[in-house]
């Protein structure tokens, strides 16, 4: 045997000899006293003893241990897991087959995960995978998922284009905003007295039914071109530019009535809104000019941001939403502007996107509409008056969105082809509108009965833009865009 070998077993005798001696010398030692804490440890062995004799056989012992482990929170935590991105990758592929975003999908399955089909179907199922004390952490990380989505989103914004499509853009986005609000808070006028959590005042029920029905979904906007291949086109490139204006005006105003809602008093909304104005300006005038510097022109540039570059987001994006929590508003307002504040130079912006969006659409965002489907209880809808109600609030929802965009982009010299299709892509509500909603749940604005007819809604919206986007693309051209605004 050479040396090594030799060094290697005269060690393992020295040591293993070591621990026999020192076993058998602490055989002899005095047992310790007894302390409270000994009694109680000795207390729950005994118990497991006894629970271990009870068992008929050593598979009956190991069948107990694994439930016991079953039951443990990370074990439980890790099944909804499973469970969420499961169904949320399953029923998204089918929705995808049958020509609609996968987010469509994915909210329907968070939809199928709660009460309204599975707590239906299987309450016992339902209540093992979804148990009530174990809603808080599903909530705090589904939080998480939409303040990095929030993020992402906040980075498409592109500031350049809206400002060469400012006059459409910002005429046609904001009477997609104007029409709806208005008639949202007249819908509330009739619904509040029934409908409206109680405690909430008229005010703030008004001015969040509004918000519900004016806000549209970017990403999925944007997505739905992509997929079309009308990113380049002239309809798509002023989607694109008024759906931008639309989310930074409709998330302005959520911040605002957030704002007002959350406060007890005149003087407490004049000072969260004076307190928002004052992040906003800190962030667009303070920290932006200073963001290239901080990152570096080698970071910016290069192919894969560095674990330093993304400590510094992630930190950027933390203390942003920390900030806005804070000041009286959600979270994700701070995360949507970090995004909105971020460098875009050498494609930084998308380069951080992809890192940080897949990894929040895959694992995080999924848990949010788990989340949601469980508040959602579609059983509350158990009569034709319920069902008359929410089929009200899906026509005005489209009748303002899409009625008042494609009207406005008719007048600003827009074909009636193009004005519709406009219209029905300003009308997909999609994520960005279950996000409102569950903000104003959480603010005990919203009743479970209303929040169930508002996700009907917007899952309606969303999903019926497929199909009028197609219906519009058919109809017989009468009038041509303006050769002057074609060149534009």
């Amino acid at each position: 045997m050479n040396r090594n070998t030799i060094f290697y077993l005269v060690v393992l005798l020295v040591v293993g000899g070591g621990i026999l001696g020192v076993i058998k010398l602490g055989a002899g030692l005095p047992g310790p006293t007894h302390t409270e804490a000994s009694l109680a440890a000795e207390a729950a062995r005994a118990a497991s003893a006894t629970h271990a004799a009870a068992t008929d056989s050593a598979f009956g012992a190991m069948l107990a241990s694994l439930s016991a482990n079953l039951n443990d929170p990370l074990s439980r935590l890790f099944i909804q897991l499973l469970v969420i991105i499961g169904a949320s990758r399953v029923v998204g592929g089918i929705f995808t087959k049958l020509g609609q975003p996968a987010v469509v999908g994915e909210m329907v399955a968070g939809i199928l995960l709660g009460p309204s089909l599975l707590g239906w179907v299987s309450p016992d199922m339902f209540k093992f995978v979804f148990p009530a004390t174990s809603l808080g952490t599903l909530k705090l990380l589904s939080q998480i998922g939409v303040c990095l989505f929030m993020f992402t989103v906040g980075m498409e914004l592109d500031v350049r284009q809206v400002r060469n499509k400012a006059h459409t853009a910002v005429v046609v986005s904001h009477a997609s905003i104007v029409a709806p609000y208005f008639l949202g808070v007249v819908l509330a006028y009739f619904l509040y007295s029934s409908l409206a959590q109680p405690g909430t005042n008229f005010t703030a029920f008004a001015l969040f039914m509004g918000i519900s029905m004016s806000i549209t979904a970017f990403p999925v906007l944007a997505r739905i071109l992509q997929e079309r291949g009308m990113t380049q086109t002239y309809l798509g490139n002023t989607a694109v530019t008024c759906a931008a204006v639309d989310d930074v005006t409709a998330w302005s105003a959520l911040a605002f009535v957030v704002a007002i809602a959350g406060s007890t008093s005149v003087a407490g909304s004049a000072l969260n809104l004076a307190l928002v104005l004052a992040f906003i300006v800190a962030m667009v005038w303070g920290l932006r000019p200073l963001l290239p510097r901080l990152f570096g022109c080698g970071e910016l540039e290069r192919a894969d941001p560095s674990k330093r570059t993304l400590a510094i987001t992630i930190c950027a994006v933390l203390v942003s939403a920390l900030c806005t929590e804070l000041v009286g508003i959600h979270a994700l307002f701070g995360s949507f502007l970090a995004g909105a504040i971020m460098p875009d130079i050498a494609g930084f912006r998308h380069k951080l996107a992809v890192r940080v969006e897949n990894f929040s659409t895959v694992l995080l965002l999924p848990l949010f509409f788990a989340f949601t489907g469980l508040r959602t209880q579609i059983g509350l809808l158990n009569d034709l008056n319920g069902w008359l109600i929410c089929l009200a609030i899906i026509g005005v929802a489209t009748a303002g969105k899409l009625g008042g965009s494609a009207l406005t982009a008719r007048f600003t010299g827009m074909s009636w082809r193009d004005s519709l299709q406009l219209g029905a892509l300003m009308n997909t509500r999609g994520l960005m509108e279950l996000i409102a909603l569950n903000i104003g749940y959480d603010l005990g604005i919203l009743s479970p009965r209303i929040f169930a007819m508002l996700v009907i809604m917007a899952l309606v919206t969303t999903a019926m833009t497929g199909p009028l986007l197609t219906w519009f693309q058919r109809m017989t051209v009468r009038e041509e865009v303006p050769d002057d605004l074609v060149r534009s």
